[in-house]
């Protein structure tokens, strides 16, 4: 994927990685968080654009079209997602499919709330 001429999006070449010269055996999008604080609160950094999944299209981030490079060198749907949150309180996730965006998953949340200690 580029954006303009210039500027290549999620692409590193195998040079940078001597384990996945060949292959990968999994591939995984997402957003992750990390509280250093040892308060026991969690941190009230948001991911992604601060909305829940749940919140849809306009509110949520989001990936779409999600696929892979294939042994053959062609693009493919990826063959199953599995998600995982670890805490559905304070950061969040759900996938699909349609035609229009083929496998998709929203995803985020503000951290620290009511529900989230």
């Amino acid at each position: 994927m580029s954006f303009g001429e210039t500027h290549v999006l999620g692409y590193w070449p195998s040079s940078l990685f001597t384990y996945l010269a060949d292959s990968a055996t999994m591939v995984e999008w997402g957003g992750e968080v990390v509280n250093s604080d040892t308060d026991g609160r969690h941190t009230s950094t948001q991911m992604g654009s601060g909305h829940f999944p749940s919140e849809g299209f306009g509110q949520a981030a989001y990936f779409s079209n999600l696929q892979v490079v294939d042994a053959n060198n062609n693009l493919r749907s990826p063959d199953r997602i599995d998600t995982f949150a670890e805490n559905t309180a304070c950061y969040d996730v759900q996938d699909g499919y349609n035609r229009e965006w083929g496998y998709y998953f929203y995803f985020g949340g503000p951290g620290l709330n009511e529900g989230c200690p």
